[in-house]
């Protein structure tokens, strides 16, 4: 499997989570800023990096989206271990409502 292919299992998971707060996925809301991958050659699993931020620096919620994130990712076969997901929260852009996708503005009512 190529790393291109894993690349875009990995934006598909991050695309099942959803904030908890506002029921939309992170990925529409415009929260996950990079993905990077890295075969471990011994193990042959991959190694993510996600680079993303919060809707606010204070979000009471890290944690649990971290949580979150780890285990949709980790379930590929191709990762299959939370040890495997590191992610990575920048505040800078800072987050704004334009990062949001036309639908996410939508289903908010923005």
């Amino acid at each position: 499997m190529t790393t291109k292919t894993v690349e875009n299992q990995v934006w598909s998971r991050l695309k099942q989570v959803l904030d908890p707060e506002l029921n939309i996925d992170i990925v529409s809301l415009g929260l996950v800023y990079k993905v990077k991958l890295v075969q471990d050659k011994k193990t042959k699993k991959y190694l993510v990096w996600i680079t993303m931020t919060l809707t606010t620096p204070g979000c009471p919620l890290a944690g649990v989206i971290q949580d979150m994130i780890r285990e949709a990712v980790a379930s590929l076969p191709t990762v299959g271990d939370h040890d495997n997901v590191s992610i990575e929260l920048v505040f800078d852009p800072p987050w704004v409502v334009d990062m949001m996708t036309p639908t996410a503005r939508a289903e908010l009512g923005i």
